[in-house]
């Protein structure tokens, strides 16, 4: 792979097929992301109102493909699917969540049961 954000840091012979595509989904989404940042800038920028709403509609187009990309990546990486069903689509401060996923593996593990203490979801009370 060309260009220092797509090279590979390590001898692709050693590299599983699976760990280049990964790293091809990764770099893709950055440059996705980065093309986010370079419409949004041309958009506050120019004062034309036509250029921008085709401006603006490009980059929107970009945080679709990043989208597609990280739910790609998702699939297929459950330590990365973990952190996204944490983090995403939540409420309240972000850097308070994992502190609260934290405590509540901690009173599973105190219980030795391994629940999060929320009783059973078939209608019984545990």
């Amino acid at each position: 792979m060309a260009g220092s954000s797509g090279a590979l840091h390590e001898d692709a012979e050693k590299l599983t097929p699976e760990t280049i595509d990964r790293h091809r989904a990764i770099v893709s989404v950055m440059e996705e992301l980065e093309a986010v940042d370079w419409y949004d800038q041309r958009v506050k920028a120019t004062g034309d109102e036509d250029l921008r709403a085709i401006l603006a509609h490009n980059r929107d187009e970009e945080k679709e493909h990043a989208s597609m990309i990280l739910e790609w990546l998702r699939r297929r990486d459950a330590s990365f699917d973990e952190h996204l069903r944490t983090y995403l689509f939540s409420a309240g401060a972000i850097t308070e969540l994992e502190a609260k996923k934290d405590e509540a593996g901690h009173a599973g593990a105190a219980r030795g049961d391994g629940s999060l203490g929320i009783g059973s979801l078939k209608g019984g009370a545990r």
